[in-house]
């Protein structure tokens, strides 16, 4: 299939896109590149030794994606490109509300105008708020914590709302909860601009020395040992994730969870990290972010039994994987204090 994904330039789009190509798809990526890089582009194209088509476009500008589907026949979208971190959402509300609720409307619109019946839509596991864990699919969802599960919720809406209205369309939602670790070649993996707002790249930037701490965000939850529990996920099973959801996608709407299953603390996680790589990673408790939840961990039975998907890799892998990535990245060090 011919296969559009937005946000393909970023960290689960690029892996997302090898994955496409490897199962032999071919790839349209449109992604502004505001949290992601133009040279990933060619590191998708010489690690899978194919090439894709990219549109430097914000996909919440209705011109430019129906510019993209009156140029090409597009079997299917996934849907990734948003703007994804908690805190910053609490600090900028309206942002995170137009972005990403705007661009899934335009995409659906243009499926349905253009006639494209797969939409495959990156959800997160925040949509379940404060829900008992482990997170099931049929769980009623509570309302979040933070306006970026706001934006995710809203989107599902719409999209199972459009879907219901048109029996052409075929949706599925994938909510998916950690995802760290990077392309076994070392050639691609999490690098964002700037500071980064997810652990796992802010652990290896403070383990290669590019950030002197790393801030632990509260030790007084009611987890194991008083740090965030959450289920990280190999980047590349949830690649393989989102084929799968293509793949076998049939009529109506399908929701997914995308997880181990498994949930970890952060302070397991940086011992695993520090084990595994034989490098310490500095410290410093810190207050509660706004926004972030005891725990959160995933039920995987729906999507075992529907799909045959399961995560494959275990958490040494993840931690071994993107601390590769880590090495090989050359950029500048950041010298910014985390303070």
């Amino acid at each position: 299939m011919n296969i559009l994904v937005t946000g393909g330039a970023g960290y689960i789009g690029s892996h997302t896109c090898i994955a496409l190509l490897k199962a032999g798809h071919d790839v349209i990526i449109a992604d502004n590149l505001s949290n992601s890089k133009r040279d990933t582009i060619k590191k998708i194209e010489s690690i899978s030794k194919k090439e894709v088509i990219f549109y430097e476009v914000d996909v919440s500008c209705e011109k430019s994606v129906n510019n993209i589907f009156s140029k090409h026949i597009i079997q299917g979208v996934i849907h990734f490109a948003s703007f994804k971190a908690i805190g910053e959402s609490v600090q900028n509300p309206l942002e995170y509300y137009y972005n990403n609720v705007v661009s899934t409307m335009v995409l659906i619109k243009a499926c349905e105008n253009f006639g494209v019946g797969k939409f495959v839509f990156s959800s997160s596991a925040t949509v379940y708020g404060n829900n008992e864990v482990p997170f099931v699919e049929s769980m009623n969802l509570l309302p979040t914590t933070n306006p970026y599960g706001e934006t995710k919720v809203m989107s599902e809406r719409i999209l199972i709302d459009v879907a219901n209205s048109n029996p052409y369309l075929s949706v599925s939602i994938l909510r998916y909860f950690n995802p760290v670790g990077a392309h076994e070649s070392g050639l691609i993996g999490e690098s964002p601009n700037g500071v980064p707002n997810n652990l796992m790249p802010y652990i290896t930037q403070v383990a290669k020395g590019k950030l002197k701490k790393l801030s632990v965000f509260g030790d007084d939850y009611s987890t194991i040992d008083g740090t965030g529990v959450r289920d990280y996920i190999h980047v590349l099973d949830l690649a393989d994730g989102h084929v799968a959801a293509l793949e076998n996608l049939i009529e109506g709407v399908h929701i997914y969870n995308l997880g181990t299953g498994k949930g970890t603390s952060v302070l397991e996680l940086i011992k695993a990290f520090e084990e595994v790589n034989l490098v310490e990673v500095p410290y410093q408790i810190c207050g509660r972010r706004p926004g972030d939840i005891d725990s959160c961990f995933a039920d995987v039975s729906k999507v075992a039994r529907e799909l045959g998907w399961r995560a494959k890799r275990d958490l040494l892998s993840m931690c071994r994987d993107a601390w590769e990535f880590e090495k090989n990245n050359q950029e500048i060090c950041l010298n910014v204090s985390e303070e």
